[in-house]
């Protein structure tokens, strides 16, 4: 069994000024950790970029008990190619859909469903139900080509607990009051294109071994062999990054490197504020 917490979802954006205000203005969540990189990561944190970048961690709260998301930010990159791989994710709160009338800002429905589009295409589902829990994001969507091969990944190699399921959708944890992962399968031909993320889960050290050897034992992709990587001025994790049968990158870090270098960094907004003025297109 891994005993998994869900961490964060990695989004590429190429207009931060654009972002921030859309994730803490509209979605109302806070700037919990900004850094900087002159290079690009060995783990290709922030894709297949060897250049300066930025990764700004924001949500409802600290990333011990709340799923957030991490903002990456390439210089010199203003786009990127959206394909249909990300699904979306859905923030349970009825005070968003307020802020963004009062705003201006742009509300769509899918049937029933509300959602706002960030400044770079990512879908936000929007449900007023109050949140069993703290932290307001129930569930992150990725699109699967066959459902039945993605849950034989996740379920059963991954040891995720299939929390409900149907013809062409089921919804999996690792545990209670954390955000979930919904799959959903679709018809078109999935499409990675150029602003695909990745989902991050903490686990304890000595569990990284035991699946990169699960993986490898069932011919799986391991996109980075178990790395330490290093956070200027700041705590080093071990990850190991692994691919889905869709091409879905998993982190999965540390739990142990990660709780220390996740602490909520209280001079984070405005150094991030610093940055976004030197933006060349700002």
């Amino acid at each position: 069994m891994i005993p998994g917490r869900a961490l964060h979802y990695v989004l590429k954006i190429g207009d931060r000024a654009k972002n921030i205000h859309f994730f803490k203005n509209i979605l109302g969540m806070k700037v919990l950790r900004h850094e900087e990189f002159t290079e690009g990561c060995d783990a290709q944190c922030n894709g297949p970029y060897d250049n300066r970048w930025s990764k700004t961690m924001i949500g409802y709260g600290p990333e011990s008990d709340f799923f957030v998301v991490e903002l990456t930010y390439n210089y010199g990159v203003k786009s990127y190619d959206l394909g249909n791989d990300f699904g979306g994710m859905t923030i349970k709160d009825k005070d968003i859909l307020s802020r963004a009338q009062n705003l201006n800002y742009s509300v769509s429905k899918d049937g029933e469903r509300e959602f706002l589009t960030s400044p770079d295409g990512y879908k936000f589902y929007i449900e007023s139900e109050a949140p069993t829990g703290a932290d307001k994001v129930s569930k992150v969507t990725l699109h699967c080509a066959n459902l039945k091969r993605s849950l034989d990944y996740w379920h059963g190699l991954l040891n995720m607990k299939i929390l409900s399921e149907g013809d062409k959708l089921a919804v999996l944890s690792y545990g209670d009051n954390q955000a979930s992962l919904e799959l959903r399968e679709i018809s078109d031909p999935l499409n990675r294109a150029k602003a695909y993320g990745r989902i991050a889960f903490a686990v304890p050290a000595a569990v990284q071994p035991l699946i990169d050897e699960k993986i490898k034992a069932n011919k799986g992709t391991i996109l980075t062999p178990l790395i330490s990587l290093d956070t200027p001025g700041k705590a080093t994790v071990q990850v190991i990054i692994l691919g889905d049968p869709d091409g879905h990158e998993i982190c999965f870090v540390n739990e142990e490197g990660f709780s220390e270098l996740s602490k909520v960094d209280s001079t984070s907004d405005q150094e991030l504020e610093k940055y976004i003025k030197k933006d060349p297109f700002q």
